[in-house]
């Protein structure tokens, strides 16, 4: 079963946040944090977080994203690697779980996989 289910939405909300960007912060560069952090200002840059990422109302990231869940509320201009994901943004996602809540919107590609299953890509031949 997902993180995400519909009795414990935005589990990660709940989860004790190790580093906080507030709003009308920007970082002019990557971030890198080791637990759950949350977003609510912006990065202008690549963000890793070891554990799990929440991405407030007004946050923004313009930047690659990659953690184990994310729970996105604002922007995201660039592409998402996650285990689980709620998600209203747009841009490039590979994900094992995907939950788009009723009036989330989300345009861009989406690449999917079985848990612990490994991706192949295939050479076509000349």
């Amino acid at each position: 079963m997902g993180v995400f289910s519909k009795k414990d939405k935005a589990a990660l909300d709940f989860h004790a946040i190790a580093t906080l960007i507030s709003a009308d912060c920007v970082v002019g560069g990557s971030l890198t944090a080791p637990a759950v952090a949350r977003i609510d200002g912006q990065i202008d840059g690549d963000v890793q977080v070891a554990e799990g990422l929440i991405l407030g109302e007004k946050g923004l990231i313009t930047g690659n994203v990659v953690t184990k869940e994310m729970v996105v509320y604002g922007t995201v201009q660039g592409n998402i690697t996650v285990e689980s994901l709620e998600i209203k943004a747009t841009g490039d996602i590979a994900t094992v779980t995907l939950l788009v809540e009723a009036g989330g919107v989300y345009n861009g590609h989406l690449t999917m996989q079985a848990a612990g299953v490994k991706q192949i890509k295939q050479l076509a031949n000349a």
